[in-house]
């Protein structure tokens, strides 16, 4: 496990670690982080997994968004680096949303990218 010294690969906005801070406390899963990667699928073939994890796995680097800790696998660094999280409160399709500068194209429903 890493500690991120320098800048993080992704950024959380205050509204994305309110929810997430929010949502560990009703789950009563305080002291987890939020297990963010991408994983092979989706009609574009990339899509995040998130996952709520008591710890860091071997080679994840962790990052800290105030109370909130992020883990990021090492082969999820360049397709999220310079992307942005940030949770939407709407009554049609609200919840937390991915800005990835590294997407070249998304899939219809939105939930897979490619990198090209």
């Amino acid at each position: 496990m890493a500690t991120a010294a320098d800048a993080p690969v992704l950024t959380l906005t205050p509204a994305a670690v309110a929810h997430v801070r929010r949502t560990l406390a009703n789950e009563g899963l305080d002291g987890h982080g939020l297990r963010i990667s991408v994983v092979t699928g989706g009609c574009s073939g990339n899509e995040y997994a998130m996952d709520f994890a008591p710890a860091p796995r071997e080679g994840d680097t962790v990052y800290e968004f105030g109370e909130v800790k992020v883990f990021v696998d090492a082969g999820s660094h360049g397709k999220l680096s310079g992307t942005v999280l940030d949770y939407v409160d709407s009554l049609s399709g609200g919840g937390l949303r991915f800005k990835n500068p590294n997407a070249t194209h998304h899939c219809g429903c939105g939930t897979s990218f490619a990198t090209d």
